[in-house]
């Protein structure tokens, strides 16, 4: 495994948060180019293992994550802290979701494939993957995304050796920077930009931790009202 090659630290903690995001990126253009082979449905299956490798490589790294198991920096870790922060990362993560879906608007997305699940033999949708796909979603990649853009990248641009970087002091240029890389990642791009600010203002003010809780709830209620609604394009 990498963790044999006895890498320097901070190169270490590099990759532990740039792998397991690279690995997710290069598993949705491997899906991509599958779709002309296996079909607009079948491919979709190849989701579930696209987060179920990236989870691995989470849990191999799991010792490198520091924030996730640390008190927070130099807060007090009291009951008090740890519910305003949970309100904190509630409503953040709420709100996020509904600006999300209100800003599927021209110029401010581009265009997304209307992309049906999986179903049956029957003609109806296929429960499995979407439970599926809600838990990935939820669970593994606002984990993943937060220790790429937040913990690594958002410091890392502040001093290489990003470890000793304390969310609290980053600036808003390293803020805005990569939360603009971010949102290019996503067809609502704009959207995209507001979350990684909502996002990285939250690590600032709060933890890591709450910021992947705010993602995941974002994501989870995305995930419900995708499927309440039928509008896969968000997905």
């Amino acid at each position: 495994m990498i963790s044999a090659l006895r890498l320097p630290r901070v190169e270490r903690s590099v990759v532990a948060r740039a792998l397991p995001f690279s690995l997710y990126i290069l598993c949705m253009a491997l899906r991509g180019e599958a779709g002309a082979l296996l079909g607009a449905s079948l491919v979709q299956w190849l989701y579930p293992v696209q987060v179920a490798l990236v989870a691995a490589v989470l849990w191999h790294f799991r010792a490198e994550y520091v924030e996730l198991r640390a008190a927070p920096y130099s807060l007090e870790n009291s009951p008090q802290v740890r519910a305003y922060r949970a309100a904190l990362a509630c409503a953040l993560g709420i709100a996020v979701f509904v600006a999300w879906i209100h800003l599927d608007v021209s110029p401010l997305s581009i265009p997304a494939p209307h992309v049906a699940p999986p179903a049956l033999a029957d003609g109806s949708i296929d429960w499995r993957w979407i439970v599926l796909r809600i838990m990935g979603a939820a669970l593994v990649v606002p984990l993943m995304e937060e220790l790429f853009w937040r913990s690594l990248l958002m410091r890392w641009l502040e001093a290489r050796d990003f470890l000793k970087v304390l969310p609290a002091s980053v600036s808003w240029r390293s803020v805005l920077i990569s939360s603009v890389v971010f949102g290019v990642e996503h067809n609502l791009w704009f959207a995209g930009i507001v979350a990684g600010i909502a996002y990285a203002w939250l690590y600032r003010q709060a933890s890591l931790r709450a910021a992947i809780a705010a993602h995941a709830l974002t994501n989870l209620l995305l995930g419900l009202w995708v499927v309440h609604t039928g509008q896969w394009q968000f997905w």
